[in-house]
């Protein structure tokens, strides 16, 4: 794994979104992995260690989380601010066209962007999120968002495993991995969650209303996948069944006892992307 960064434009001046690269660097197929609103690159260690063996895997941490920076205040978190980043970080990468995997807002930034005229979104992997979704769970969500502190590690995996709980699966090892590379150590030897508090506000200020994406969805043309957990309160059935209505060619995951959202940290579920993206292979 190598570590770079790239800078980004916001209203305000330039930032800098750290990315994780897995393989080699002179291969032109490139895989961007993405992840969730409070999660960051990381999560995605295990999956890019068995990708990496066909794709040049990038994994960034996305502005506000892990190591890259935050926006400074009055700057809105928002999906605006994240396609201008990830159009940075395409072009820092210097290839006509990557694939995309997903995870939650990760699977909306590689639906937004696979949707527009032109797109460089060969094909689309996306993990437990569609094309419609609802304000209860964007409030379940923001209510475990925020600054939170904790006294040890131990504390800091506890409130992992209490709300990420789609993850059941995974080993305490991935536990205490998730662990470590998901908080920050503040001043005063605290832990926090290693993400910019302001971004629960923007969630919170988001999750009054529902969120229909149908016109994005009804405009992506590349190959397309989706992996449900069964249970997801963010993915529904109906939902499920509307995008395969719209796009019948979509291959689907589903994951019974699996919320949201799956891990793909789970040799399964690495099996199943690693087959699917090598069937769609450019």
């Amino acid at each position: 794994m190598h570590t770079d960064s790239v800078l980004c434009l916001n209203g305000q001046g330039f930032h800098r979104m750290v990315y994780r690269q897995w393989g080699s660097a002179e291969n032109d197929r490139v895989l961007v992995c993405v992840h969730g609103l409070a999660r960051n690159s990381r999560d995605f260690d295990d999956i890019a260690k068995v990708l990496a063996r066909d794709y040049r895997v990038i994994c960034p941490d996305v502005v506000g989380r892990g190591t890259s920076d935050w926006l400074p205040a009055g700057v809105e978190y928002g999906i605006p601010q994240y396609l201008s980043d990830m159009t940075a970080l395409l072009a820092r990468l210097d290839v006509d066209k990557v694939d995309w995997l997903g995870t939650s807002m990760g699977g909306i930034i590689g639906m937004c962007l696979a949707a527009m005229p032109n797109s460089p979104i060969h094909s689309l992997i996306i993990n437990d999120v569609g094309s419609f979704i609802p304000s209860s769970a964007l409030q379940r969500i923001s209510g475990y968002l925020g600054d939170k502190r904790f006294a040890s590690m131990q504390e800091v995996e506890q409130f992992m495993r209490m709300n990420y709980t789609a993850l059941k699966n995974i080993s305490d090892q991935q536990w205490a991995h998730l662990a470590k590379h998901g908080v920050r150590e503040l001043d005063d030897g605290q832990l926090a969650i290693h993400y910019d508090p302001a971004i629960a506000t923007a969630t919170a200020a988001n999750a009054a209303n529902d969120i229909d994406l149908s016109l994005f969805w009804q405009a992506v043309n590349c190959h397309q996948a989706l992996i449900w957990g069964e249970e997801s309160d963010i993915l529904s059935a109906d939902t499920v069944q509307q995008m395969q209505a719209q796009r019948p060619e979509m291959e689907l995951l589903s994951l019974p006892g699996i919320g949201h959202a799956p891990s793909l940290m789970e040799d399964d579920q690495i099996q199943w992307v690693q087959d699917w993206l090598r069937r769609h292979q450019r």
